[in-house]
């Protein structure tokens, strides 16, 4: 007769709080995606879309201040004098579209600042030169590489090199939690560079999502992934089991839906736009097009954005050196009390032995 397992009492019980206690970590996650993804996302509209006008006279001027009105805040006309300056403005992401008006009328567009504010300027001057009866020829001079039509695959990058990095975080966080501070930052600078090394095969040799500059976004995917990695590292000796949830919040859902890699800020709610100023997703998406597309146009600001993320992590592995040094000495205080009255006793009954000799 096989032997059935014994039933502990309460041990059900214990067992079900135990799970549904763990369970509110990945709830917690749905709530937190659905709210910062369809909220970045679910309905993208322009608000202050910079876009240029091209020509001096009255009827340039009559134009862009018709856009202007009719937009309601959704776009942000200007004029320029000739079609070199606004090309210009578009190579310094100035504009994100401008409108050259005549017989001919041209849409000139940088698509590898973004594809999809580059779509929304077409729409719109589509409809403007359909007014004016002719049809709307359309110039890129900013074009993405072949590997990279739509200009997003920079974006699909960042997710991947982001999950190499904040998943590597739970392993040497967690089953690496017995090792000290210092073996667990060489971990961390160790495994952002072969996250890096990764991000780079899939952006040259793999896919062919740029075909140049590939040592650039290999550097700045380093600085981005050893950013990720300290911070997450350093977190855990605080948030322990929170982690995952606390790295998630900063480098998924706050980080992918402010990087401009699908919608630009101008397409976004403030909240995210706002975001784009300063979030280290941003700093890397932004500064991989400005290497590779625009000539290395305000890369400096990109940079110190990794930079100051690198060492934000910097910090936080400081103050996790402070705190871990803190619980072993109070650990060791808390050992030496309980010890205290064992060796009182032993020395009480030596006595007494040594008083019976």
């Amino acid at each position: 007769m096989s032997a059935r397992p014994i039933a502990v009492p309460g041990s059900t019980a214990g067992a079900l709080r135990h799970v549904l206690s763990h369970l509110v970590t990945p709830l917690l996650m749905c709530i937190g995606m659905g709210l910062a993804y369809l909220g970045a996302f679910h309905a993208p509209a322009p608000h202050d879309l910079k876009v240029d006008v091209v020509g001096s006279g009255a009827s340039a001027q009559v134009l862009a201040q018709t856009l202007q009105d009719r937009s309601d805040g959704a776009l942000n006309v200007r004029t320029v004098a000739d079609r070199a300056a606004a090309a210009n403005h578009l190579r310094d992401q100035q504009s994100y579209g401008a409108y050259v008006p005549g017989g001919r009328p041209e849409l000139i567009v940088a698509t590898a600042s973004s594809d999809t504010s580059a779509t929304v300027v077409e729409k719109i001057f589509t409809e403007v030169a359909a007014d004016q009866g002719a049809p709307l020829r359309v110039t890129d001079v900013a074009p993405t590489s072949d590997g990279d039509p739509t200009g997003q695959g920079i974006f699909f990058l960042l997710v991947a090199v982001s999950i190499g990095s904040y998943a590597s975080v739970a392993v040497i966080g967690g089953a690496g939690a017995v090792l000290a501070l210092r073996i667990r930052a060489g971990l961390a600078i160790g495994t952002s560079l072969v996250v890096s090394l990764i991000g780079a095969a899939f952006a040259g040799p793999v896919f062919g999502l740029v075909d140049h500059g590939l040592g650039g976004l290999w550097a700045m995917a380093w600085l981005y992934s050893a950013g990720v990695l300290l911070i997450g590292v350093g977190l855990h000796t605080f948030l322990k089991r929170w982690t995952t949830l606390g790295v998630m919040l900063l480098f998924v859902m706050l980080n992918f839906t402010s990087s401009g890699g699908i919608f630009r800020p101008e397409l976004q709610p403030g909240f995210f736009g706002s975001l784009h100023s300063f979030w280290n997703g941003a700093g890397f998406v932004e500064g991989v097009r400005s290497h590779v597309y625009f000539g290395g146009h305000a890369l400096g600001g990109h940079l110190l954005v990794l930079a100051l993320w690198f060492g934000a992590g910097l910090i936080v592995m400081g103050a996790a050196a402070l705190a871990e040094v803190k619980r072993c000495r109070e650990a060791a205080g808390r050992a030496r009390q309980a010890a205290l009255p064992r060796v009182a006793a032993e020395a009480e009954e030596e006595m007494e032995e040594t008083v019976g000799v």
